[in-house]
């Protein structure tokens, strides 16, 4: 791990830290109702809340931004996921919260860019006042929620094992099981982990 940190430094500078990229979700408590917020889309330009977004079945939010390593990491399963489950009835959500000022590779208009370049084709919503992190007790990236059709957290927590540098391949395997249980009306594999990632960048 020591040497991805050191590699991902030196591209980044010292935008990652080692505190930075070891941050664990805070695991908001299950059957929390989803925060509504009214967020603009930086594929569209259109602004929506969660109630627009939603799906019949369930809906996914998951907090990313463009260039955390682990999302990088991550990103091309993300975006399978939400192809496979959204013809399923799954509402699929992005978010990002980080500062801007500080580091300005998460702007807006680069959220457009990343957004094309992954062929991220769901919407990938800019909260500017950080507010909607604080309201899901976001802290890192990525940070996945899994809410029922009642808008209920039905799960939290990581995506699989999978790490930058761990050897470990991409599955999607934790987030592709609760989504299979939420739709199919399955039990939930217990404990739910904590998802693992860069700490979001707070103003």
């Amino acid at each position: 791990m020591l040497f991805y940190l050191q590699f991902f430094k030196a591209i980044f500078g010292n935008q990652i830290s080692d505190k930075m990229a070891r941050t664990e979700s805070t695991m908001l408590p299950l059957g929390t109702v989803a925060p509504d917020f009214y967020l603009k889309d930086t594929n569209s330009n259109n602004t929506f809340s969660f109630e627009d977004l939603k799906g019949s079945k369930g809906t996914l939010v998951m907090f990313i931004c463009n260039h955390c390593p682990f999302v990088h990491h991550v990103i091309s399963e993300i975006v399978m996921i939400a192809n496979d489950y959204r013809v399923q009835g799954l509402g699929v959500i992005a978010i990002s919260s980080n500062d801007v000022v500080k580091y300005p590779q998460d702007a807006p208009e680069l959220m457009t860019d990343f957004a094309m370049e992954n062929k991220i084709d769901f919407p990938y919503l800019y909260d500017e006042t950080q507010e909607t992190a604080k309201a899901y007790q976001a802290a890192c990236t990525p940070d996945f929620y899994l809410f029922d059709n009642q808008n209920r957290l039905f799960y939290r927590g990581q995506l699989d094992d999978s790490r930058p540098g761990n050897g470990i391949p991409l599955s999607g395997n934790d987030l592709r099981g609760a989504i299979d249980a939420l739709i199919y009306n399955r039990s939930l594999k217990e404990p739910q982990k904590p998802s693992l990632g860069c700490g979001i960048k707070w103003k």
